[in-house]
């Protein structure tokens, strides 16, 4: 099938003045959990940029999250800004629509996602407890790593509290397909902001499979193929390398939670053709309860499950090579969710 691009990634703004004459603004409320840290201040600043935001709603557990806040009210834009902090997580998500969650540890050098799991599965816990009880309807997009685990961990508990919906639970891998049609442009010399690549399986290492084959009028040698498809799967490893101990991606993964949080919001607006690759609950693959592919965005968040892409005998190989690896991920958040008790 061919992949349907969800819309030109141009300059925020611009993007924004698209929404104000295409589609009337709507009045969501969107809150960002972890909104002092790396991510969450940028991906904060974006989301005040939206017309569609009216209200932006921030959590950190930093004191100085109100401080953010503060800040951001000054920027003239549509959206009231309300920001919490200590015990006041609850008060944050009431009433939300969307809650974007980048709250967490970063990964440093020498780690692994996983290596991140035995703090941010708490945090993420605790998070959709919170959510079930002050914003049941809310459409969830979790950052926080390992995404393959932490997705399972959210969904468990909300199952448990009765407020699971699985058409509003998202892992969000859009960073997986801003790398891929980065990286891919530079080799075939095309503009990145025309490159819309599939990447489909899980977000870390090689679940992550971006499907070169669907890029229209490409060409790689066997070895750009094996380069840029280890460069996308790795390429967070680039940058905590080069932060030098100082940190994770944050800046790009910002714009890509921004960035699918706009779909989510055009998508419940009535948007049509609004299509992203993310991390969800689905069958596509047999073997696995979660897997990212394309989805059509809509009024009850996903509309539909969409078929996998096309794919060469190669990429079907890096399929079945990431399957162990996000079915044992699946498991371990499920198993953690069980055992899981509120402090």
């Amino acid at each position: 099938m061919s992949f349907v691009r969800a819309g030109r990634m141009g300059g925020v703004l611009t993007q924004q003045r698209r929404a104000y004459s295409t589609t009337t603004a709507k009045n969501f409320k969107v809150a960002v959990v972890g909104a002092y840290g790396g991510i969450g201040q940028p991906l904060a600043l974006l989301t005040k940029l939206n017309p569609d935001v009216k209200h932006l709603s921030l959590y950190d557990l930093n004191p100085a999250t109100p401080g953010a806040g503060a800040d951001l009210s000054h920027i003239p834009t549509p959206a009231k800004v309300s920001a919490f902090s200590g015990d006041e997580l609850g008060k944050c998500l009431a009433g939300s629509d969307i809650i974007i969650i980048p709250a967490g540890v970063p990964r440093k050098p020498g780690m692994t996602r996983d290596d991140l799991f035995n703090t941010n599965a708490s945090i993420v816990a605790n998070i959709a407890k919170t959510a079930a009880e002050h914003a049941p309807n809310a459409c969830h997009l979790i950052i926080s790593n390992p995404v393959n685990s932490t997705v399972p961990i959210y969904a468990e508990i909300l199952k448990r509290f009765g407020k699971y919906n699985k058409n509003k639970l998202f892992g969000v891998t859009t960073l997986d397909v801003l790398r891929a049609n980065t990286f891919i442009a530079e080799n075939q010399k095309m503009d990145p902001m025309q490159v819309n690549v599939p990447v489909i399986g899980g977000h870390a290492g090689i679940t992550i499979i971006p499907l070169l084959s669907n890029v229209p009028y490409s060409n790689y040698s066997d070895k750009d193929r094996d380069a840029l498809t280890q460069r996308i799967m790795f390429g967070g490893d680039e940058v905590v390398k080069a932060k030098a101990g100082a940190g994770s991606a944050t800046l790009s993964m910002a714009w890509a939670g921004a960035k699918f949080a706009f779909s989510v919001m055009n998508g419940l607006k009535g948007e049509q053709n609004i299509v992203e690759c993310t991390y969800v609950e689905n069958n596509i693959i047999p073997e696995v309860s979660y897997f990212s592919s394309p989805v059509l965005l809509g009024k009850n968040g996903i509309e539909k499950i969409l078929p996998l892409p096309s794919h060469n005998d190669y990429e079907a190989k890096l399929v079945k090579a990431a399957i162990p690896e996000l079915k044992s991920s699946i498991e371990k958040g499920i198993e953690f969710a069980a055992k899981w008790t509120p402090k």
